[in-house]
This record gives C-alpha cells, sequence and structure tokens, in this order.
C-alpha cells in the first residue's frame, strides 16, 4: 500500500451476518451486484479485477493483499509501485447487522489527484447505499448490471437538468416518491426513490424487473459524467441487460447537449 496519507474513510451499517456481508464484499458475483463487473480470486496474492467498460484501459488490476474471511480484505492495485489500495473491514453487531468500513488510499498530489479523489468519495456514498440495499432485498442473488454512462459538455447542473427533463422525472423528487421514466424513446424504467441528493437519485427498482440502480450527473468545471447505472435479478436479467443496456448508452447519446 503507498504512504501517501490522503484517504477515504467511509462506513455504512447494513443487514446481514458477517458470512453474508462478506460475500458481498469480497467475491466477485457479490461485488458485481452493487458495484462494477468484478473477478476476485478469494486468497492472499490473488488477482482482482474490476471492469469499467469493454476496454482494455478500463480494466483496472489488482491484488488480494490482504485475506480474513469474514472481517478484513484489503485490494492493492499498486503492484508495487503508486496506486489505489482498498481496505474492507466488517463488524459484526447485535440484532443481525454489520458495520462495513472501506478505506480508500494511496491518492496523489495534483489537480488530477484532487479531482479523482473528490468523484471517488462522492460515488462510494453511493455505492454503499446500493450494498445496504442489495443485502436488505435480494442477497445471496447475483444481479446482472446495466451500467450507460456518456461524457457531456455542460457542467453538473445543466447536465443534471438536462437528464432529469430528458426522462421525464422530477430534478428533486423526494426520498418514497415513486418514479416512472416517460422520456422519449428511453427504455423502460421505474422504482422508488431511496436516497435523493442533488444531482443523484438512489433506487430500489421494479421495472423493467426487481433491481437497484442510481441515476447521476457526476463533474467539476464545464464536462460531466452522466450514469444510468442498475443492477437487476430474476431469471431474465442477463437478456434484459442485453437488451437495455445498448439502448440506454445511444439513448445518452441522443438527448446530450451541444456545445
Amino acid at each position: 500500500m503507498t504512504a501517501n496519507p490522503r484517504s477515504i474513510e467511509i462506513e455504512i451499517e447494513v443487514p446481514g451476518t458477517s458470512e453474508e456481508v462478506w460475500q458481498a464484499i469480497a467475491t466477485g458475483p457479490g461485488v458485481s451486484s452493487w458495484y462494477v463487473p468484478h473477478e476476485i480470486e478469494e486468497y492472499e496474492g490473488g488477482a482482482a479485477i474490476a471492469s469499467f467498460g469493454p476496454e482494455p484501459e478500463m480494466q483496472a488490476h489488482g491484488t488480494v493483499a490482504a485475506w480474513d474471511p469474514p472481517r478484513r480484505l484489503v485490494i492493492d492495485s499498486g503492484e508495487g509501485g503508486p496506486g489505489l489500495a482498498f481496505e474492507w473491514l466488517v463488524e459484526a453487531k447485535d440484532g443481525g447487522t454489520c458495520v462495513v468500513r472501506l478505506v480508500n488510499s494511496g491518492f496523489g498530489d495534483g489537480d488530477e489527484w484532487d479531482a479523482q479523489y473528490e468523484a471517488m468519495a462522492e460515488g462510494w456514498k453511493m455505492f454503499l447505499t446500493g450494498l445496504r440495499l442489495h443485502l436488505e432485498y435480494f442477497a445471496p442473488k447475483p444481479a446482472s448490471a446495466l451500467l450507460p454512462m456518456a461524457m457531456w459538455p455542460a457542467g453538473q447542473v445543466d447536465s443534471w437538468s438536462t437528464l432529469t427533463g430528458a426522462l421525464g422525472i422530477p430534478a428533486e423528487p423526494a426520498a418514497g416518491e415513486r418514479i416512472t421514466v416517460t422520456g422519449d424513446g428511453a427504455p423502460e424504467l421505474s422504482g422508488v426513490v431511496v436516497q435523493s441528493t442533488p444531482h443523484r437519485l438512489s433506487l430500489l427498482i421494479d421495472a423493467p424487473a426487481a433491481g437497484t440502480g442510481f441515476i447521476a450527473a457526476e463533474g467539476h468545471g464545464v464536462q460531466s459524467a452522466v450514469s444510468i447505472w442498475y443492477y437487476l435479478y430474476g431469471d431474465d436479467r442477463e437478456a434484459i441487460a442485453t437488451r437495455d443496456d445498448p439502448r440506454w448508452r445511444q439513448w445518452l447519446e441522443q438527448v446530450a447537449p451541444t456545445m
């Protein structure tokens, strides 16, 4: 692990035994059900791969630097040099819950590192909400992920306004409110808002299948990353993901704001 002291430290209380929580954070099918597709060799020294897209440069390779089930996992992407490390700690609590603590370290200095630090600090809040929903409603069932994203030439505020307007959903719905996408040409999507913050919604989805997900516009300056990511369960999950993922990507390109 890198010696740079800057790190993200975040924790969340989730339902489940420590063994159930471990399956969700330390196995490929578990992590793939609330984050991005993962492959994890379940032993110290094993390989770990996180896939943020189909291109080779979107594959993040790491090593299982510590493996102590069901308490502690460390994945180090530095491979002997500078890089990010992810330490997961699981503490069982009374009442059938666990506290999951993440320490994401290895951030360097400079503007690019600053931007990455801020983006990941916000992103982890969103993904850990997804972890909680996965454990509360669906685990140990695996999910199929749809991860359409587009870079838009507009700031976060304008991108969020454009995105929610094109989807036909409120820009600031309340937690507990049910939303249904009605935008022209958009694939089917509806569910209940679990968490609503500026420029980001976390959802418990009921169509096109049961699942979890989020809608977000992230970024600083004159460009934003716009995401409609969700995780589906059930027998038809793979077929729906194969059908709708490319449709969402095309739709995001079609409704993108122009310079």
